[in-house]
């Protein structure tokens, strides 16, 4: 049997001329009476968005749900931009929480669900959409159906030209890929079906569920902890949907794209590893383990930058130097070149690896916690990987 085929295991997804296994695909239920639609709080986050409040308040303002059961939670991160100070001058309606610092967006949407009144459902959204009026009752359907227990929206570019995201997938080594990121918006994408995980940038979630699995790694701070959740919740045996009818439009990675590049590579490159270590079954992880470290080993090779490697090969040793003074000398000289400049987003990569490595035993821990929970194999999440390999 190849690898690829034994990757999937016996029953191999087969995919369909749009590109997505047969088996993915749902068949929706009715659309939900009005009096159906269950209490919704929605979650989100501020870092210094003030630019982008009013759209997204606008959009929700003109939602097609009822007033009452809806409630608007604000978790600001320690904005300095005046974000606090217009949401209580134009947004009294919604529920604002204020950090000191900033504590990532996996602890501020934990902290705002630990904040909400009553919810049947959680919906966690970004500062940087606006969403039609639709959104919000076709995000919600399936999970008032019972069909699954957390689902995820159709996220557009800003001006509508392109997708930003059609549900969640994964490579074997951990990285998150977004279905369908910068293309067009075609048939195949406005099919429901089953996805690995739901983007925390627009999804909602059974306020049951979110509990008893944990909520959101706040170890992660931010990045991959939607990947890690929705991996979760199938490892405990639910389920998350892709909802093309839920409609919305991105500014993507307004917030990110200020901040150093060595502190977004630390977190990008450490929290797929994390998610790996703590979501595989024993034997999978056992055949992954050695390849993923392989693959982050030559990618931090990579980012480094070592700028001689000749100086470090025995093969192009010049003639050891003779004793005396001019062994000295060259003894000297060598200690004064003892250093070499790399790349800074190199050691992030380096740091990243020791995240985990360096706390070997709380990591071990933190997986016996959700291997102990598992309901589903791994065989069975395999065929929402999409692109293993």
């Amino acid at each position: 049997m190849s690898a690829r085929r034994k990757w999937f295991g016996a029953k191999a997804a087969r995919p369909e001329a749009g590109g997505f296994p047969f088996e993915l695909r749902v068949q929706p239920g009715p659309a939900l009476a009005r009096a159906a639609l269950p209490r919704v709080s929605i979650v989100i986050l501020n870092l210094n968005g003030r630019h982008h409040l009013q759209g997204c308040f606008e959009s929700l303002a003109r939602l097609d749900y009822p007033k009452e059961r809806l409630e608007l939670i604000l978790v600001d991160n320690a904005s300095s931009d005046g974000s606090v100070e217009e949401m209580r001058q134009k947004h009294a309606n919604v529920r604002l929480f204020v950090n000191e610092r900033n504590v990532g967006f996996a602890a501020g949407c934990n902290q705002g669900a630990r904040e909400a009144r009553e919810p049947g459902l959680f919906v966690f959204l970004n500062n940087d959409m606006r969403v039609e009026p639709d959104w919000l009752a076709q995000l919600v359907a399936p999970i008032v159906r019972k069909e699954c227990s957390a689902t995820t929206a159709k996220m557009l570019s800003w001006d509508g030209k392109l997708l930003n995201s059609a549900g969640g997938a994964m490579n074997f080594h951990g990285l998150g890929i977004q279905v369908g990121m910068d293309e067009t918006d075609e048939a195949r994408y406005s099919t429901p079906r089953r996805t690995l995980f739901p983007c925390g940038g627009s999804m909602a979630i059974d306020a049951r569920v979110f509990r008893e699995c944990g909520g959101f790694d706040e170890e992660f701070f931010a990045y991959y902890e939607d990947v890690d959740l929705g991996w979760r919740l199938w490892v405990q045996g639910h389920e998350s949907h892709y909802v093309p009818g839920a409609v919305c439009y991105h500014h993507h990675s307004s917030t990110s794209k200020r901040l150093p590049l060595e502190m977004l590579r630390l977190i990008q490159v450490r929290n797929p590893i994390l998610a790996c270590f703590k979501n595989y079954d024993d034997e999978n992880l056992r055949t992954v383990l050695g390849p993923l470290f392989a693959l982050a080993l030559r990618r931090t090779w990579m980012m480094l930058g070592i700028p001689d490697e000749r100086s470090f090969r025995i093969e192009h040793a010049a003639d050891p130097a003779p004793a005396g003074v001019k062994r000295l000398l060259e003894r000297a000289r060598s200690a004064m070149e003892s250093e070499v400049d790399v790349r800074r987003v190199g050691v992030a990569d380096l740091l990243a690896v020791n995240d985990l490595l360096g706390r070997w035993e709380h990591w071990t821990q933190r997986r016996a916690e959700v291997q102990a929970r598992r309901r589903r194999p791994d065989a069975e999440i395999f065929r929402l990987f999409l692109k293993p390999h």
